[in-house]
């Protein structure tokens, strides 16, 4: 009987994965572990491994199609296998599978003894775009797989090698162009939504952060042997953050159905950049946590987020969401509300300045804020006293730790 591969569920609240690409061909043979598809759902990609080996590989569900956890998406099995009496393949809406077929053929099957080349999903589709052959590629990722970056290499040296070629007066290159699909798409989609959905506004604080820094370096041995860990800006922020939510309640809030909706708990949400994107890893009961059990929890799950390890469910359910560009110099910038959350809070590069402390200038760590809100939730008085608040946490770093 040939085998199934069925589309995982990545999430107890997942509805629907997508095949972004197959990474091999209708009828080509597969060997255990080999890498098969990329599959995607609402804010994962990964991709799917050969469960066994075969001589035939037999698509189920075409590329981009939608289809619900543990559908069959392919078979693998051998010739003279029947796989269409299993089950019928996932179909098309009337008309656009003739579409597809026209406009995406089939490839024919690989002759017997061809190497088949080893290319990431992302690596492929540059490639196609570019018009270069991934077998002129030399990979240099695990195994001789072509990586991202060995695309990129090679489309600087056809660039090169076309510039020496084609005199001054040749018309300019046509542009390179990647269909949006999986992760990235979701993100446009939510941005353009969020935006059109909410009414925000940005206001914007600077925080003098000169006894926190001071205070972090006093504390940095004492935590390092004791709990094995590290406290960082984003950290004590984080602690700011809950403890003004606290104060204030009003945005710990969501506009949902013309109805404001005031959560008793604090679901924080840490945006974390990953290969493909942005995902918000969630520290449920933030309120319930100290400074160093948040600040443990949120690099465990930061860590996993970058992996491509954390499960969907711990990625949704937040009440208020910190978002931080320090580490790439940026200062003050214009975060997008995670909707339906009420508020988000952009935290900046520190930078040190010269303040006058009464008749005195002195040199002052500065932490830029930016905390962008829901109108429709709140008006620009509470939402300026929520971000007082945070800054008054953090000039008085103390009071955090009591």
């Amino acid at each position: 009987m040939p085998v199934e591969v069925i589309m995982p569920k990545l999430g107890m609240a997942m509805k629907e994965g997508t095949v972004s690409q197959w990474n091999k061909t209708e009828g080509e043979a597969v060997k255990k572990g080999d890498p098969i598809a990329s599959i995607s759902s609402e804010k994962i990609e990964m991709e799917i491994e050969s469960p066994a080996d075969g001589s035939v590989l037999k698509i189920n569900v075409p590329e981009g199609k939608g289809v619900p956890p543990g559908t069959v998406i392919c078979y693998i099995g051998n010739p003279d296998e029947e796989v269409a009496a299993t089950a019928a393949p996932v179909q098309e809406e009337k008309g656009q599978k003739e579409e597809i077929q026209a406009a995406h053929p089939a490839p024919p099957p690989k002759k017997p003894g061809k190497a088949r080349v080893k290319i990431s999903p992302v690596a492929r589709k540059m490639a196609e775009v570019s018009g270069i052959k991934p077998e002129d590629i030399i990979g240099t990722g695990p195994g001789g797989r072509i990586t991202k970056e060995d695309v990129e290499q090679a489309i600087a040296s056809a660039k090169e090698s076309r510039k020496q070629d084609i005199p001054v007066q040749a018309v300019a290159e046509e542009p390179q162009r990647i269909p949006v699909s999986g992760m990235r798409k979701v993100i446009a989609e939510r941005m353009h939504l969020s935006l059109q959905s909410a009414a925000q506004l940005t206001i914007t604080m600077k925080a003098d952060v000169t006894e926190l820094l001071a205070l972090q370096t006093q504390v940095k041995e004492t935590i390092a042997k004791r709990y094995g860990s590290k406290l960082t800006i984003t950290d004590f922020v984080a602690r700011a953050a809950i403890l003004a939510l606290e104060n204030h309640p009003e945005m710990n809030s969501a506009f949902m159905d013309n109805t404001i909706v005031t959560y008793l708990e604090i679901h924080l949400g840490i945006a974390t950049a990953v290969e493909k994107g942005l995902v918000v890893p969630v520290i449920r009961h933030a309120e319930s946590k100290s400074l160093i059990d948040l600040a443990k929890e949120i690099k465990e799950k930061a860590a996993a987020a970058r992996a491509g390890k954390l499960p969907a469910d711990e990625m949704q359910g937040s009440t208020f969401t910190i978002s931080s560009l320090g580490a790439s110099g940026v200062e003050f910038f214009t975060p997008i509300l995670n909707p339906p959350e009420a508020g988000i809070l952009g935290v900046g590069a520190v930078s040190d300045e010269a303040v006058f402390i009464g008749d005195k200038i002195e040199k002052r760590s500065r932490l830029p804020l930016s905390l962008t809100f829901d109108h429709r939730v709140l008006d620009g008085a509470p939402a300026a006293a929520f971000l007082q608040t945070v800054k008054q946490y953090l000039e008085e770093p103390v009071t955090m730790l009591l």
